[in-house]
């Protein structure tokens, strides 16, 4: 099975950072990520992720540095989950592949119920907070 790349970004706003939950007609329906989407032939990973944030969420962003990447085989397909820390000015938030957003306490990301590739990144992002 060939593996998929997908780019998220975990985008800080203070102390927070933005999780979405997946719509439920989609796969993984009602689990909450970090947004982002698969990267397209011929994109960097960084065009990739400024692509999908703009067309999932309207948001337009900066990219700070890389984070984490995951490989997390599912039942249908292996993906390589590629992370970046982001952050912008916005405030407004679309939804088109999400019902739901919110802005979370990095401390409280296990809480959620995320999709299980993102979960090591949180774990990461959470040990990295703490030793700030």
């Amino acid at each position: 099975m060939d593996k998929i790349k997908v780019v998220c970004g975990i985008i800080y706003k203070d102390d927070r950072v933005l999780i979405c939950r997946r719509k439920a007609s989609k796969s993984l329906g009602g689990y909450w990520e970090f947004p982002g989407g698969k990267v397209e032939e011929n994109e960097t990973y960084e065009e990739s992720l400024k692509r999908e944030l703009l067309e999932e969420l309207g948001l337009e962003v900066t990219i700070d540095s890389h984070f984490l990447d995951n490989t997390h085989q599912y039942e249908t397909a292996n993906i390589e989950l590629i992370s970046f820390k982001c952050s912008t000015e916005q405030s407004e938030i679309k939804q088109v592949d999400h019902d739901r957003t919110e802005w979370v306490l990095i401390s409280s990301l296990l809480d959620w119920q995320l999709a299980p590739a993102d979960i090591p990144i949180a774990k990461s992002l959470m040990n990295t907070y703490r030793c700030l």
